[in-house]
């Protein structure tokens, strides 16, 4: 028999095209036995129908691998259901604690939430909001109050509510959740100089919340008769070997500091790898104090003193707050500005 070349390529075409498509509802009602409509409300009021056709559908659903336009069922409610979450990274637990605990509470509610990674550039923030702007989330979560001008003019005139999380600023966008770092690096500069120590150092990355608390830390310790503050500055992200690096740096210096203060707890690992390596006693030859508190930060030897932030419990924070204000979105839209403190952990390390 002949083959008609032409009738093949026209059906390798819709083939093609269906697929690139995806099955569609009417697929699914054609494998299920039932009318469009029936599949429609199956999905989305399944309450009006009986568990018999209820369970046809999602079999059909499962065997064509059907999936629901979210975008066409969001444009009749004005709502997507859908929340935009921006971290630096999720390598460090507290953001990845604080993102589990934001991702629970709004499933709860019937929110999903997708995730960006901004590597801790506000450039890479500003390309990953102009591609989530056009899905329209119904929120938005950021990390952090410096953000490039595109990025403050596009969420202020889209009107969507908007959460800058880990920060504190006199300007908020929207919703505010987090701590002052400047109040941090003035609490720990005060709390090291009441435990003796008058030489210090900094191991750091760029990145804008360790600069803040860097400048506040080092601005304490002037006004208190401190004057030369050594910094060793990374680029962000932070590892061990920064750290180690950052150590082996200031040991090289002649005048050697009595502690180091690190805009980590992963900095501060590495340090006390480096000083481990070269035989140096922890506090004794050389304190050591962290930031964030990790899990293992108690765990390690010495144990390492940290400023201790709760990355769940910002998360819960967060999630409430965007909840209020999604419930209740034609209310007032005043700022709402939340501080979730700190606490400074004393170990052995400092």
């Amino acid at each position: 028999m002949p083959i008609n070349t032409a009738d093949n390529k026209d059906k390798s075409s819709r083939d093609q095209r269906h697929q690139a498509s995806g099955s569609t509802l009417i697929d699914v009602a054609k494998v299920a036995g039932v009318s469009p409509i029936t599949v429609s409300r199956a999905l989305n009021r399944p309450e009006v129908v009986s568990d018999q056709t209820l369970e046809k559908v999602r079999r059909a659903v499962a065997e064509v691998g059907y999936i629901p336009n979210m975008l066409a069922g969001g444009l009749a409610s004005k709502q997507s259901k859908l929340v935009a979450v921006f971290v630096p990274t999720i390598a460090h637990s507290l953001f990845s604690d604080m993102v589990q605990a934001l991702m629970d509470q709004l499933g709860e509610a019937g929110y999903q939430s997708i995730l960006g990674i901004t590597g801790y550039s506000v450039e890479k923030e500003e390309s990953l909001l102009g591609a989530i702007l056009g899905r329209r989330p119904d929120a938005i979560v950021l990390t952090g109050t410096e953000h490039s001008a595109l990025t403050r003019q596009r969420l202020a005139s889209s009107g969507i509510p908007v959460v800058e999380a880990w920060d504190l600023c006199d300007d908020p966008i929207d919703i505010l959740v987090g701590f002052s770092h400047r109040a941090v690096g003035k609490a720990v500069a005060s709390h090291l100089l009441e435990k003796g120590y008058r030489r210090f150092a900094v191991v750091s990355v760029s990145d804008a919340r360790a600069v803040k608390r860097n400048e506040a830390l080092v601005n304490e310790l002037n006004a208190q008769g401190v004057t030369d503050v050594r910094q060793v500055t990374f680029p962000a992200p932070a590892t061990l070997k920064e750290g180690r690096e950052g150590l082996s740096q200031l040991w090289s210096q002649e005048a050697r500091p009595e502690v180091i203060v690190c805009s980590s707890d992963t900095i501060a690992q590495g340090v006390l790898a480096e000083a481990a390596a070269r035989g140096l006693k922890i506090p004794e030859d050389i304190a050591v104090m962290g930031f964030g508190d990790m899990s293992s930060a108690a765990q390690l030897y010495p144990a390492l003193s940290s400023v201790r932030l709760d990355g769940a419990r910002v998360g819960a924070l967060i999630a409430s707050a965007l909840l209020q204000r999604l419930q209740n979105r034609d209310d007032d839209r005043t700022p709402v500005r939340i501080d979730t403190g700190f606490e400074l952990i004393d170990r052995v390390s400092a």
